[in-house]
């Protein structure tokens, strides 16, 4: 059986080798290309790897079995098409959940509570630890009122400014709550 002027096993062998070569390429240039590949409703990882093993499958099948060229076609096409759908299942989705829920961004350490683990100076730097998405973090911190805040103040982040939060102790912030 040929296809595009090709037989069944030349053209197996070139969808292993092409796509197979873009799937490498995407994986590690994903970040710089996804940009690209915005407007498909589907992973590109997963259109590449469809035809990655469809191409694999192909060619193993069609140099050992005897079986006819539709046949082949229909087992590469299938077991590709299972591989596919287990790997976006069992990998691309849990990983994009994993993904959208240990990041954050400095807005929004505004409004969280913080301990201080390092006194902070009237004129200068301390340091902050606070609990965020699961993980412990610890940022340098200055007063916002331009006073001194003692080791192990519970305090308020006010504000972020290149990665150093400016930080209220936060029973005044009670305090001027309840007036």
């Amino acid at each position: 059986m040929t296809m595009f002027g090709l037989d069944m096993m030349t053209l197996y062998f070139w969808c292993l080798i092409i796509f197979g070569g873009l799937t490498l390429i995407y994986v590690l240039l994903s970040d710089v290309v996804d940009v690209i590949f915005d407007v498909l409703p589907i992973d590109p990882a997963l259109i590449f790897s469809f035809f990655t093993v469809f191409g694999a499958t192909g060619y193993l099948v069609e140099k050992y079995s005897p079986l006819s060229g539709l046949l082949v076609l229909a087992i590469a096409t299938v077991l590709a098409l299972l591989l596919v759908i287990l790997l976006h299942i069992f990998v691309f989705v849990p990983i994009k959940s994993a993904d959208s829920s240990l990041g954050y961004t400095d807005d929004d350490l505004k409004g969280k509570l913080a301990r201080v683990i390092i006194s902070v100076p009237k004129d200068g730097f301390g340091e902050v630890v606070l609990s965020i998405g699961g993980s412990t973090v610890s940022r340098s911190a200055q007063s916002f009122e331009n006073e001194e805040i003692p080791y192990d103040t519970e305090v308020l982040i006010i504000d972020v400014q290149t990665g150093v939060v400016s930080v209220t102790p936060y029973e005044k912030v009670l305090e001027n709550y309840n007036k």
